[in-house]
């Protein structure tokens, strides 16, 4: 049987790893896909070092429309990233009949509803498990293991630069801008470190799992996003004490009001398995009725973990590339034709537990009137840790820090009690507050 033609634009470190893997695992391939997979043209910017990497026997191009308009081409993998150009032609492959595989977890948490339509429409696959988690098989465990499931919640470490950063944190003590220029250092994190420290990236990915997980629309503008930039030593110290360890978690959830959908640092009780997955290993916690907790772990990034993921897309296409479109696996899990319209709750009207850091006078009464604004709010404690004031400032301090751990509320209740907090005189440094996930 005549191979599948691949046609690939960008070999940077994906793509390279992309080429090196299909090539090194042909026959191995070929054997589980029935027919052999080929990436026989080639678009990048610098011609001379993708020749280079290939080798004679592919074409090199510097025009990435030159392999979308080749009709020998009959799947084209996107490793371009971004929003700009890479939309304009993952649309273009998709307008001329081409499968499309992408690691662009971007473009599709934000265009994804327009892309998944058009790809539909045509009757031609987009497949993207690279986009989310690297190497493990996140995607296809939410589509196809477990469509037996109704999905309860996710929750991810889905970013390794931001689980470098907290693990160093953790174990050496510092602070979090000393760590991240040792990231820097390392390659764990890029010169612009934003979209992965901010949390940008990471709720990118949760917002495709959502998707999948819930039979919704890709929201990614409905997303709340909370990075780790704010997080002090002490913080991830007080945690440890109180039997926990703090990770920056991408989080879906079904409730009877809606589905929530955030990122940002939690609180995650030191038992948990994902508690500790340490460095830039990624793991992704699924809740499903049937089948209880599973735990997915592996390299969320790397040249040949990711390669793992396109190529496996690549096979999936070769098996269903002559299958009637309707009889192929949904993008997003359900049938088009029946995706749900559950909303997006606000941040206001998620319920979850919290850690509270107050740095406050050493003097007699804080704690009470503290504690009675939560009491009158119908908040109730869990614990409540103060520090020796000699601790904090040495010995004669006159300041101190309470850390209080609360049951669960709703977040816009807490937000008012925190703002009557601020305002006590006694009260002298801007309140640390970290979301708690038990994880249960």
């Amino acid at each position: 049987m005549k191979p599948i033609q691949v046609g690939l634009l960008g070999i940077g470190t994906v793509g390279s790893g992309t080429f090196n893997v299909l090539k090194r695992n042909q026959e191995e391939i070929k054997r589980r896909a029935g027919r052999s997979i080929e990436i026989t043209m080639v678009a990048d910017l610098d011609v001379a070092r993708a020749q280079s990497l290939v080798g004679p026997g592919v074409q090199v191009v510097n025009d990435a429309r030159a392999v979308i308009a080749n009709p020998e081409i009959d799947i084209v993998i996107e490793l371009i990233g971004g929003y700009g150009i890479a939309k304009a032609l993952v649309m273009e492959a998709i307008a001329a009949g081409k499968h499309v595989v992408t690691a662009n977890k971007a473009l599709l948490a934000v265009h994804g509803t327009e892309i998944f339509a058009a790809a539909s429409a045509k009757g031609v696959m987009v497949a993207f498990e690279a986009a989310v988690a690297g190497g493990i098989p996140i995607i296809k465990a939410l589509r196809e293991g477990l469509t037996a499931n109704s999905i309860q919640w996710i929750a991810g470490i889905i970013n390794g630069t931001t689980n470098f950063i907290l693990s160093e944190m953790r174990d050496k003590g510092l602070d979090f801008d000393v760590v991240l220029k040792e990231a820097q250092r390392l390659g764990y994190a890029e010169a612009d470190p934003t979209f992965d420290i901010e949390g940008v990236d990471a709720a990118h990915k949760v917002t495709l799992m959502s998707a999948i997980a819930f039979g919704i629309p890709v929201q990614f503008d409905k997303a709340y996003v909370e990075g780790i930039t704010k997080l002090g030593a002490a913080d991830i110290k007080y945690a440890e004490q109180l039997g926990y360890r703090i990770k920056l978690l991408g989080i879906t959830k079904r409730t009877a009001q809606g589905i929530e959908l955030r990122v940002h640092p939690s609180l995650v009780p030191t038992k948990r398995l994902i508690a500790n997955v340490e460095g830039a290993m990624n793991a992704v916690v699924v809740q499903g009725d049937a089948v209880g907790t599973t735990l997915y772990y592996g390299k969320g990034a790397g040249s040949e973990p990711t390669a793992s993921a396109v190529i496996a897309d690549l096979v999936d296409i070769t098996r269903l590339h002559t299958a009637d479109p309707h009889h192929r696996v949904p993008h997003l899990a359900f049938q088009p034709d029946a995706m749900s319209d559950l909303a997006v709750l606000p941040m206001s009207e998620v319920v979850t537990s919290y850690y509270l850091r107050l740095r406050v006078a050493d003097e007699a009464g804080v704690l009470a009137k503290v504690t009675g604004l939560l009491a009158d709010a119908g908040i109730s404690i869990d614990a409540v840790l103060q520090r020796e004031a000699d601790e904090i400032g040495g010995e004669g301090s006159t300041q101190t820090d309470v850390i209080i751990l609360t049951h669960d509320t709703r977040e816009g209740t807490l937000d008012g009690v925190l703002a009557q907090m601020q305002a006590l005189p006694s009260v002298l440094a801007p309140i640390t507050r970290i979301r708690k996930e038990e994880l249960n």
